[in-house]
This record gives C-alpha cells, structure tokens and sequence, in this order.
C-alpha cells in the first residue's frame, strides 16, 4: 500500500491543516466584501477604514494577551477560546449595523480584514508545527501550511460572488452580504469542534508563560531585530489589504462583486502556486534569500498599479504582483522558528506577530482618509516603496545569517565549490 504524501505529519499537525483551510475559506470571502459590506450599511470611507483598524488592533490585543496567559490557560483551550470569539464576532457582523456594535465584533480579534490569518490562532499554531514533523521538514510544512490557505482563500473568494446571487434572490443593500457573515460564525464553530480533539501533545513544547513571551534568552537580539522589521512590512502591506484593494478596484474601475470574486480568486490560486515554489526556493537558495528576491520585484509592481490607464491592465499587473509576493510568508516563518531555540518559539511566534499586528492597526485608517480625499493611488505607491525598504534592510540584516539546516547543507558542500 502507498503512504499518504503526509505520512510524516502527525494527526495534530493535519487537524491545524484542516482549521487553517476553513478559516482561510471564509478570510478570503471576507476580503472581497468586508469594505463593500461596511459601505452598504451606510458608513463612511473614514469608518470603513475605522473598523478594519479596531479587527487588526484587536487581533494585536489578543495576541499580546493570550501570549502572556497562555501557558496556564493551555494551547488547547486558547485556539478554542478564539474559535468561540470567532463565532461571536461572526454573529455581531451579521446582525449589527450601528458603528460601535460594529467595532466591538472587528474588536474580537478574529475578523481578518487582510484574508490572512489572525494573530491568536497564527502564533499558536505556528509554535505548534515544528513538532508535529521532522527538522528538515519545517519549511516543506511551512510551505503547505500557506499553500493550502491560499488555495482556501481561493476558493472564499470565488465563493463572495454569491452575493449576487442574494441579490438576485431579492435580498438588497447589506443584507444580501449578511449570510456570508452567518457562515463565518458557522465556520469559527467548526473550528472549535475540531480544536476540541487536538491532543495534549500540543502543550509539550510550550514555554513557561509569561517568563517565555517576554523573557526570551537566546535569541532576544535576533528577535527583536526580525520584529521591527517585520512591523514596517506589516505597516506597509496594512495599507494595502485585501478588503481596501476590492474596494479601490470596485471605485476605480467599477468592478461589480462577481468580477472581485473572480479577481481575488485568481489571486489567491497564484499565491498558492507560488508558496509551493517558496519551499523549493528556500531549500536550494536559501530563505533570506528567497524572501528578498521573491518581495522585492513584486513590491516595485505594487507601486505602479494606480499608474496603469485600464481595468485590464491594473487587473493584470496586480495578479503579476501576487504571483510572487507571498513567497516571503512561509520562509519567513520557517527562518524565524529556525533561528530561535524549540523553548523560544511561542515568544518568538507571539513577539513577531503581535509587532506586525500593532504595526498594521493603523493603516487601514489611513487608507481610509487616502480614499476620501481620492487620492486612490497614494496607499499603492506607500506601501511598495515602505516595503522595498524593508527588503533592502532585511538582506542587510540577515544575509549572513544560516538555519540549522542551512549551515548543514553548506558544511557537507564540496571543499572544492566552497570559497
């Protein structure tokens, strides 16, 4: 009999597969709707921009706070504590319209307004994974664990063009978005089931919490170079997320909700294609390497996209850009959790991603005042050129620096191609 291709992933690692898919499936509809559906309820561009800051603000939040309880909480029951806010935070979008009831759901930390994943649930799981396989395994699953979201984030935002479909059924303005809503609560419950069977094999690795997030010994410089860093990306990529994207695209162009989804959904297809070239790439080139190479060209396409004089060609420049830009992700996340020792990771993991998020809380506001005073390109030309800096300084920061892995493959190198 065949082995199954991921027959050296534990059942653990396969469940945090499975709740990263549905998550991701209902992020990536939410990316193409989040704006459209806030605008339909009647708030303005500054508040449409209000709200996506208070999902990336909470997110940062609860972060911080699940990584300084988390070792007596559990890692268990915090991904199932988030599952149950995800569940509330659905609800609250679903059935609220006033602003602030509207700002405590995006406040939950679970409402992604980017399509990428949510603080809480990323630093958990990404602690988790390199137990669940073998050391020269880390970028591969790393590689398939954002491959197999960008694949569900596909498929979520092919699935927002179902809002026409409501809207054909007789279902007008914000209400013909709110079943979206109601299955977001549906698949945060869903998630919660199955945290529910992850195995107490999940805490063995964990750090002794409050002491773990904030007490990091090692590896502190390293960490706290690879967390500024990290925030200005963020920072740059927050003013430019997915949600404010579609809606400059539905402005600029007048791309009807059909169109976001089909756009989105090609996005999300090449991102995928892509994160599984980044696990080769980082393997033969190395990861700083294959995350500089990879952004650096994409981010100088960014900042043209407002210059292009057509739908067709803005659409196509933007699918380029997101064909490449991803690649950065994984071998981001493989390098960090490959420089830090196994007791660091949740601090590591929670010390980066809480920097990104408190980083990008305040773009999406930003944006939202860049869109209201129609100055619809400066967001694009920010952000590429922030995050073209931010390559520069990573290759300067890092270039010389080697996983374990890494230094191995160069130590068994033959003395004749070593310099």
């Amino acid at each position: 009999m065949r082995a199954s291709p991921l027959a050296w992933l534990s059942t653990d690692g396969k469940k945090l597969l499975l709740t990263r898919v549905l998550r991701s499936f209902a992020y990536g509809y939410l990316a193409v709707v989040l704006a459209l559906y806030l605008h339909e309820l009647g708030l303005t561009e500054i508040e449409v921009g209000f709200v996506l800051t208070a999902a990336i603000a909470g997110s940062a939040i609860m972060t911080t706070a699940w990584a300084l309880v988390a070792d007596r909480y559990g890692r268990r029951r915090t991904v199932q504590t988030m599952a149950a806010l995800m569940v509330a935070g659905g609800l609250l979008f679903a059935f609220a319209g006033d602003l602030w009831l509207l700002l405590i759901g995006a406040f939950t930390g679970t409402i992604s307004a980017t399509s990428s994943e949510v603080g809480v649930f990323l630093t958990v799981e990404q602690a988790v994974l390199p137990q669940t396989a073998p050391p020269q395994k880390r970028t591969w699953l790393f590689s398939i664990y954002a491959t197999v979201a960008s694949f569900a984030q596909a498929a979520g935002s092919l699935f927002a063009g179902t809002v026409g479909l409501f809207l054909a059924l007789g279902l007008h303005g914000g209400d013909a978005y709110r079943p979206l809503f109601i299955l977001y609560a549906l698949i945060g419950l869903a998630n919660l089931l199955v945290f529910l069977t992850l195995s107490a094999g999940v805490e063995s690795a964990r750090v002794q919490g409050a002491k773990g997030f904030i007490g990091i010994h090692r590896s502190r410089s390293m960490v706290m170079r690879l967390s500024a860093l990290f925030a200005l990306d963020s920072f740059a990529g927050a003013l430019v997320v997915q949600s404010l994207v579609a809606y400059w695209f539905h402005v600029r162009w007048g791309l009807d909700p059909g169109a976001l989804a089909a756009l989105f959904f090609g996005v999300n297809v090449l991102s995928g294609l892509s994160l599984l070239t980044a696990g080769w790439l980082g393997s033969r080139f190395g990861l700083i390497n294959t995350m500089v190479f990879t952004h650096l060209p994409s981010n100088l396409m960014l900042m043209a996209i407002p210059f292009m004089p057509s739908a067709e060609l803005a659409v196509g420049l933007f699918l380029a850009r997101m064909s490449i830009s991803q690649m950065d992700v994984p071998t981001r996340q493989a390098f960090t959790m490959a420089v830090v020792d196994p007791d660091e990771r949740t601090a590591a993991a929670g010390i980066t991603n809480v920097a990104r998020s408190i980083a990008a809380a305040v773009s999406p506001t930003i944006t939202g005042f860049a869109f209201s005073v129609a100055a619809l390109g400066l967001p694009f030309i920010a952000a590429g050129a922030l995050k073209v800096g931010y390559d520069l300084l990573v290759y300067r920061a890092f270039s010389n620096v080697r996983t374990p892995e890494e230094e191995a493959r160069w130590s068994a190198r033959p003395a004749s191609l070593i310099p």
